[in-house]
């Protein structure tokens, strides 16, 4: 059995604070609400890179990038000498798990039809 007195104290000691007051007329305090919108950084991109090899013939590489990666001709043409003036081309920039979905599946197609095909997902710079 509790005491009243006990009792008391009890509640005495769970009792929430006092809710502070609205500011007061010419405390310095504007009222101005300032609504915080943390920025969201953007996901980070990748780009799909062709590299040059001895042995990849432009025109199978100009039909993965017209099949894989939906280019037009004139498109795949100017990727597919860039990758062999420069060593490298980008095949086209996506979200990472795309980026390296399609990396896989040239790899893949490339070495199903006896081509060395080099293609990597790497992260565009900043």
């Amino acid at each position: 059995m509790i005491h009243h007195a006990t009792a008391s104290a009890l509640s005495a000691s769970t009792q929430l604070p006092p809710r502070a007051s609205a500011p007061k007329q010419g405390d310095g305090d504007t009222g101005t609400v300032i609504d915080f919108k943390p920025k969201t950084a953007s996901p980070r991109r990748f780009q799909v890179v062709f590299h040059n090899d001895d042995y990849t013939t432009m025109e199978f590489v100009i039909l993965v990038l017209r099949q894989f990666f939906h280019k037009t001709e004139t498109e795949a043409m100017y990727v597919m000498l860039t990758v062999h003036k420069k060593g490298r081309g980008i095949a086209g920039v996506y979200s990472r798990d795309v980026a390296e979905t399609k990396a896989a599946q040239v790899m893949d197609f490339a070495r199903d039809h006896g081509m060395p095909l080099l293609v990597t997902a790497e992260p565009e710079p900043e």
